[in-house]
């Protein structure tokens, strides 16, 4: 009876534990799917094998997927037609735009090969092979040594490890940490330098509910644009070049031209880039109570203020787009962050996490060394909370809202060239600058950034903690009785680097003259000072809590994959590629609200508004919807546009294609819902969801509307039996 009794309690407990990582759950490394995933997956409705997904023996799905700058991309022809986002490709798009040929505006497609865009910069990186070099990292760690002796071992194990990684001439490697550090897997990769634009929607398509929408479901936006990879002779990667030959892939995904219906099983293939799942509850809190409302209110004044400008100039609109779209994206999402997390009641979760995790570990011997883990995380967690909200504080308002930190950064770059490399790096340095200083201010306005400086610097002085603020701003701010704007103009009336003109003067000077131009730029003071107290006040004081914390978070990490045997542990985003799969299904994000898992062009003209930049329509899609001039991408008479599912995506995965069972392609991944990008910190499945462009409503937007149906011809367009309806 006993032996009946404790086979049931372990039955019983597995079955809890198989709901702790739910379908849809878990950023998964690909070469590990056969062992981890693979029959999870195949009982979601998976057609497929792990091979087929990975394999460095034949041609599988990973040989189709690219990063993509910060994103991912994918092969969907055999001519090396790439896939992403408008979104992705959006920079690129501006940087090719003028108000001549306004490519944002109006779109652009290529009628052949030859008018194909170089986009300078831009590369396309495979993933060969993947190889497990836990072992070899760790050699000569042992669990007695210090932190500090544990990471000089593994930085020179890696440096002795990485010129031996075996690959090809044309082949780079890299190596990762996983699990905070518990484990290292060697990347070997491909990268590609000549890519080109095909074809892009304009943005009252690709952008269609622009800021308005964005995170937000329902969603109506055709959130594509399509590339071209462009290889030497010998199909390699080469430098641009006009005699250069489309790619020829190991693998392009055909096209599912039958859709998704409720339940069917979904996977996202790409590159993610940042999660952190295994916070304890301190960790989480400082997020969502301290820095995030710092990030969101600087990012809102930003934001209006650009706002105001670019509805007023149509050149002002094409400059400050792209940073637009950059600010906006991290300020909503952190908004929706929040609500997430108090929605779900995301602390209480990991307060939950962490009591069970104390429990076991103070009724188990094994477990002695875990004991003071979590006491000894929220004690470093409190103790560096001040200096962790000044340094959101000095980096929202003084560098990532503003462009002229960069321009201060150039600077600094020159005299620091001087400084460490002498006269002769210093004067290549200048020269290749004046070259091309003309295309860094091409996307700025001084009397703007003055505006946003202004009030930015009111918001920091007002809320960063007093002792944090550097000495330097509290006296001169104080002695004209806190003007931010007076004080603002005069550190630009001052400087050598707020316009272009002046930098330009400022770079024909020698090495002497430059530093005595800035003896008296007092914007170039301002910075020199600010960074000297942020480096030796607040990252050197705070250094100490911030190394701990990184070595507790290893060990803890160590602990819970120790203590909770019965759990599968997916290792955190890190931009490496990836697998997550998951279901189409709708969602109840707030009491008396149910959507959907499907929108349709019909929801495109429910929200047109005839002028307007976030809901405007291209007259020829509406007579294509008026006429009901579809096509073969129809489905019951409608245009499908987005769907959504249970995907565990993040930033990073804008681009990834959305997989069928079969391996087709499906839709492209562009967003989550706004109720759940905490999934970052605290996946729940209840309101996770990600959002993918329908792939017909893609092909629609290219044959049907932009007439460029050579494309469509590159593609092999399949139409794979379905899933039987229960």
């Amino acid at each position: 009876m006993k032996f009946i009794f404790k086979h049931l309690i372990f039955a019983f407990i597995y079955i809890i534990s198989l709901n702790l990582i739910h379908a849809g759950e878990g950023i998964w490394l690909p070469l590990l799917l056969k062992g981890m995933n693979e029959q999870e997956m195949q009982s979601l409705g998976m057609k497929m094998s792990a091979e087929d997904i990975y394999s460095v023996n034949k041609g599988s799905l990973k040989d189709a997927i690219a990063q993509f700058g910060g994103c991912t991309s994918e092969v969907i022809s055999t001519q090396g037609l790439l896939l992403t986002n408008h979104h992705c490709g959006y920079g690129y798009i501006q940087n090719l735009s003028s108000v001549e040929n306004n490519y944002l505006k109006d779109g652009f497609w290529a009628k052949n090969k030859a008018e194909e865009k170089y986009c300078a910069g831009l590369t396309a990186m495979f993933i060969s092979r993947i190889e497990d070099l836990t072992t070899s990292v760790l050699q000569g760690v042992n669990s007695q040594m210090k932190e500090s002796e544990r990471r000089a071992i593994i930085e020179k194990n890696i440096q002795t490890i990485l010129p031996t990684i075996k690959k090809q001439k044309h082949e780079d490697a890299f190596i990762r940490s996983f699990f905070n550090g518990n484990q290292y897997f060697a990347f070997i990769t491909i990268t590609y330098k000549d890519i080109r634009l095909v074809g892009t929607p304009p943005e009252s398509i690709g952008k269609f509910g622009s800021d308005t929408d964005n995170w937000v479901w329902p969603r109506h936006t055709g959130d594509f644009s399509i590339f071209r990879i462009y290889a030497g002779a010998d199909n390699l990667p080469a430098d641009y070049s006009p005699t250069n030959k489309p790619f020829t892939p190991k693998h392009s995904l055909p096209i599912n031209m039958t859709g998704v219906n409720d339940g069917d099983f979904t996977m996202v293939f790409g590159f993610p880039g940042r999660t952190n799942e295994y916070l304890n509850r301190e960790g989480v809190r400082q997020i969502v109570e301290v820095q995030n409302p710092i990030r969101i209110a600087l990012r809102d004044k930003t934001l209006k203020i650009l706002d105001k400008h670019m509805r007023a100039d149509v050149k002002t609109k094409i400059q400050y787009s792209a940073q637009y779209a950059t600010i906006a994206n991290a300020w909503k999402k952190w908004i929706g962050e929040n609500q997430g997390i108090k929605f779900t009641k995301g602390l209480d979760k990991k307060q939950n996490q962490d009591v069970e995790f104390t429990k076991r570990v103070n009724s188990n011997p094994n477990f002695s060394m875990y004991k003071n883990i979590l006491s000894q995380l929220d004690h470093h967690y409190k103790e560096s909370e001040n200096f962790n909200a000044a340094k959101d504080y000095y980096a929202e308002t003084f560098q990532r809202n503003i462009q002229i930190y960069n321009f201060y950064s150039i600077v600094k770059k020159l005299i620091t060239s001087n400084e460490k490399k002498g006269v002769k790096e210093f004067e290549t340095l200048r020269n290749n600058y004046a070259i091309d200083i003309d295309g860094y201010y091409q996307d700025y306005q001084e009397k703007i950034e003055e505006e946003i400086f202004a009030n930015l610097l009111q918001i920091f002085y007002e809320g960063c903690p007093k002792e944090l603020i550097f000495p330097k701003l509290k006296t001169e701010l104080s002695a004209i009785n806190l003007d931010y704007f007076k004080y603002t103009n005069s550190l630009f009336q001052s400087s050598n680097f707020v316009n272009a003109d002046k930098m330009k003067s400022f770079l024909k000077l020698e090495i002497n003259e430059m530093k005595k131009a800035l003896e008296d730029d007092q914007l170039w003071l301002f910075y020199e000072k600010m960074n000297e107290f942020i480096i030796s006040d607040i990252l050197e004081k705070s250094s100490q809590h911030d190394e701990a914390i990184s070595d507790l978070r290893r060990v803890h990490m160590e602990a819970l994959m120790n203590v909770f045997p019965e759990r599968k542990f997916y290792p955190d985003a890190n931009s490496t590629l990836r697998v997550t799969y998951g279901q189409v299904e709708g969602f109840s994000p707030k009491d008396g609200a149910c959507y959907n898992s499907k929108t349709y062009l019909d929801g495109v003209i429910e929200k047109y508004i005839p002028g307007d930049y976030e809901f405007d329509v291209p007259k020829k899609l509406l007579e294509l919807y008026n006429k009901k001039d579809y096509g073969r991408y129809a489905e019951n008479g409608k245009i499908p546009l987005a769907f959504i599912a249970s995907n565990h995506t993040t930033g990073g995965n804008s681009g990834s294609p959305a997989i069928d069972a079969y391996g087709n392609l499906i839709g492209l991944n562009f967003d989550r819902v706004w109720e759940g990008t905490m999934s970052d910190i605290n996946y729940d499945r209840s309101i996770c969801r990600n959002i993918m462009v329908d792939a017909r409503y893609i092909l629609f937007i290219v044959d049907k509307f932009a007439g460029a149906g050579h494309l469509i011809d590159e593609m092999k367009l399949v139409y794979p039996k379905k899933k039987k309806k229960k």
